[in-house]
């Protein structure tokens, strides 16, 4: 018998709990306020009410891509799409803006 695989809680780095909580709570509430119960939501979704009701907890077993076709039932899929969009990345843009070279020059060309 192999030892049980360590649960994705606790292979989570504690910062990012409370946000998958907050991104389960939000889904949760925009499918309220919408008016659809579980069932049709997780049918629309293609997923389990059980798989849906993780969702909503902010469980971090459940695949990326569930969490995206609960997105795109609920008309939120174009805010995935910036998650991790470059131009948005304060840090990256900060970075390669330091790695600038402080001239250019044109190499000799041999013609």
């Amino acid at each position: 018998m192999s030892p049980a695989a360590p649960s994705s809680l606790a292979t989570l780095p504690l910062p990012l709990v409370p946000c998958l909580e907050k991104l389960g709570a939000d889904v949760r509430d925009a499918r309220r306020r919408r008016r659809i119960p579980m069932a049709l939501m997780a049918e629309r979704a293609m997923i389990s009410r059980a798989t849906l009701h993780r969702i909503e907890r902010g469980d971090p077993g459940v695949a990326l891509g569930n969490y995206a076709r609960v997105l795109f039932v609920l008309g939120l899929e174009k805010r995935l799409r910036e998650l991790a969009d470059p131009g948005r990345d304060a840090l990256g843009l900060e970075l390669e803006a330091d790695r600038l070279p402080q001239r250019v020059r044109l190499r000799d060309r041999l013609f």
